[in-house]
Formats: C-alpha cells, sequence, structure tokens
C-alpha cells in the first residue's frame, strides 16, 4: 500500500470513529411481509462462503445480516428485479428509474419521482458502496442494513415511491407468470427447496438488497494513483486538488473520508461504527442535520444536497466557500475558505478524478434485458 494509502486510511480512522458498543444479537427473521415492519438489526460480522466480493485495494469485506447470505445466485436476481418495473405497485417504475447505473445510480433530478408521479422532497443517493454505509436515508439514524432501507421506497405512501403498499399479490403474479423468474428463485434460495419457486414480499426485499450490496466500486483515476501508485494517473491539476481537499484550510476530508468518501464505514474490519449525521449549513434549522454523501462518481450525480437545490459541483463549492447560512448546529467544519481561480480548477479536477468510467458498463451492474426497459 502506498504512502498516500496508508494516510488516507489513518485520516478516516481519526475522523468520526467513535469507541465500539457490542453488536446486536441475531435474534429472528425478519417479519413477513404483510406487517411491513422494519426488523431489528442484525449486523453480525461474517464473511460468505463462496461468494467473490473481488474488492479493491483498501476494502474490507461488508456486513452481511446473517438471515440474508450473500451468493452469485442471489445477486443475479436481485440485478434483474431492480431493472424490473414488476416490482412496483403498477409495473410502472422499476428501481433503476431512479437509481440509473450511468449516473452512478441515481436518477439527474433534483427530487425523486414516484410511480404514481408523486415527487419526493429528497434527492435519489448515489448506491455505490452503500454496503459500507452505517445507516441508510438522508435523515435518521435508525436504518441499519439495506433490507430495512428497502422496504422504505417499496412501501412508503407519503410521499408514494414504488407503490408496493397494498399491491404485494399483483407484483408478485407479475414475476411468478414471468417464466425466467421461478428458476432464478429456486437458485437464489435452495435452502428453500420446491417452494423457492413461490416468490415472497421478503425473499425480492433480501434479492435486492444483495445486488445493491455487491455495488462496490473504487476504478477511479484517484483508486489508481492511490492504491496502485500508477504515475500519471491523476492530472498535475488533479493533485494539486487533492491536497486542497485534504488540507486543513478547507477539512473537506474530514466529513467526506475514508475510502468511501463519506465518513466513517461499517465493515467486517470495523462492525461497530454508529451513524453519524452533519449539518453542512445549508438551512438555519440547528436540527438539519444530514447523512453524509458518499463523492465517488461526484460529477455525475448532480444536481447536489439533500433536495438537489445546488445544480452544479461550482455551486457546491460556492457553498462550502460561504460558510453556509447564518444559524447554530452547523458541523465545525463549515466555517469558510477562499479559493482563487487555479484552485477552484484544482479541487474540480481533484472532485472529477473520484469518476469510475467503467461504472456504466460494468457487466456485473448492468440492466440484464435486452430492450432496455428500465422504467421511469
Amino acid at each position: 500500500m502506498s504512502l498516500a494509502a496508508a494516510a488516507l486510511i489513518a485520516l478516516s480512522s481519526a475522523c468520526g470513529h467513535v469507541p465500539p458498543e457490542t453488536v446486536p444479537s441475531a435474534g429472528d427473521p425478519p417479519p413477513t411481509s404483510e406487517a411491513h415492519r422494519i426488523p431489528a438489526p442484525d449486523l453480525t460480522p461474517r464473511v460468505d462462503g463462496g461468494y467473490a466480493w473481488n474488492l479493491p485495494p483498501g476494502f474490507a469485506p461488508p456486513l452481511v445480516p446473517r438471515h440474508n447470505p450473500m451468493s452469485e445466485a442471489k445477486v443475479e436476481l436481485g440485478r434483474r428485479l431492480f431493472f424490473d418495473p414488476a416490482v412496483s405497485g403498477d409495473g410502472s417504475l422499476s428501481c433503476a428509474g431512479c437509481h440509473r447505473p450511468e449516473r452512478a445510480f441515481t436518477d439527474g433530478h433534483a427530487q425523486a419521482v414516484g410511480a404514481t408521479g408523486q415527487q419526493h422532497p429528497r434527492s435519489s443517493m448515489a448506491l455505490i458502496n452503500v454496503a459500507y454505509s452505517p445507516s441508510y436515508t438522508w435523515v435518521g439514524d435508525e436504518l441499519l442494513q439495506l433490507e430495512d432501507q428497502i422496504r422504505i421506497p417499496l412501501f412508503n405512501e407519503d410521499p408514494i415511491e414504488m407503490g408496493l403498499a397494498g399491491r404485494e399479490r399483483e407484483m408478485l403474479d407479475r414475476l411468478k407468470a414471468d417464466p425466467r423468474y421461478p428458476p432464478l428463485f429456486r437458485a437464489a434460495f435452495a435452502e428453500r427447496g420446491a417452494r423457492a419457486a413461490e416468490p415472497d414480499v421478503d425473499e425480492v426485499i433480501d434479492a435486492l438488497a444483495a445486488y445493491v450490496r455487491s455495488l462496490i466500486s473504487a476504478e477511479s483515476p484517484y483508486d489508481r494513483r492511490v492504491f496502485a501508485d500508477e504515475a500519471g494517473a491523476l492530472s498535475p491539476a488533479a493533485e494539486r486538488g487533492m491536497e486542497l481537499f485534504f488540507s486543513v484550510e478547507l477539512a473537506c476530508g474530514t466529513c467526506h473520508g475514508g475510502i468511501a468518501f463519506a465518513g466513517p464505514l461499517r465493515s467486517t474490519r470495523s462492525p461497530d461504527t454508529e451513524p453519524q449525521l452533519e449539518h453542512n449549513g445549508l438551512l438555519a434549522d440547528a436540527a438539519a442535520r444530514f447523512k453524509v454523501p458518499t463523492l465517488r462518481n461526484i460529477a455525475l450525480t448532480g444536481p447536489y444536497m439533500h433536495d438537489g437545490r445546488l445544480a452544479t459541483l461550482d455551486d457546491v463549492l460556492d457553498h462550502y466557500a460561504s460558510g453556509g447560512v447564518p444559524g447554530e448546529g452547523r458541523s465545525e467544519q463549515i466555517r469558510g475558505f477562499s479559493l482563487d481561480e487555479g484552485q477552484r480548477r484544482d479541487l474540480l479536477a481533484f472532485l472529477e478524478s473520484l469518476t469510475d468510467d467503467n461504472l456504466a458498463t460494468d457487466p456485473r451492474f448492468a440492466n440484464p434485458f435486452a430492450d432496455g426497459m428500465i422504467g421511469g
């Protein structure tokens, strides 16, 4: 590992890790889908036998819930379900309608739009490397695993997202009527035997979570420079921008640290990391604290912030340079800074170097349907 990589990992350890707590015990399997309840978290560390993570340098295996071990068959089933509009209540919108690979699994809208056309107050978050997130959604820190989070867009009614609440049977009937799915469910949930050909909602959720958990990507110019010591992977401007990003004056890396550029992460190496929300100075409300989003592929994921109010990365730099709106509760790193035009170009060049150009064409993540249907 290069000195730069070692320094980055040290930075992530110093920025936000808290004394560990005991990992919750395994408990019972998730409740039935009809209840739509969020099950108690089961974050028992494990490495799944037989599943090849193919992790980049510096990445530990993610935590995987005991009830939902990873397998190639389950990830493949989840990939098909992710891109299939049949999973929504009325069959009109796939998960990929709001999370497109070519946009680092965001949608390019300031605010997401659900299956019925209702607008969500939040923007669609990038899904790359979310397997390492200590918690999910923009606000709140109660959802600790992907299986919990996936229930929200599926069943939420205010606003309606996938619109599945009350229409579960319609969705399952569509899947059972498609001859491609029964063998995929049997392979993904082989421990259930013949019953696996009759999918239920919890199996749909588990398969989707396995696919999303597999979305690990770190093949950007930054990664080649830092983890592979590839000379010339970063332009001179991006090299200078990297120094600015991690400088004491700008302190960008304090919140956006670690291998995910999203602060402290949870993995088999650090299973006890607690969720962390930050006040980014965007709103005057002292309680307006949000999850720190990843900066990986940030050039692809605009517009920015929780509600898409900032259209460009230049706008984002303007916001943080200003120190944010007056008010109490801002994170201490939001204190403003000055950049001349050359420094601004360098910092933008570094942010653009976090783009993995292979992401949109990676066959592991791609739309499996030849006709390109993704809904929305």
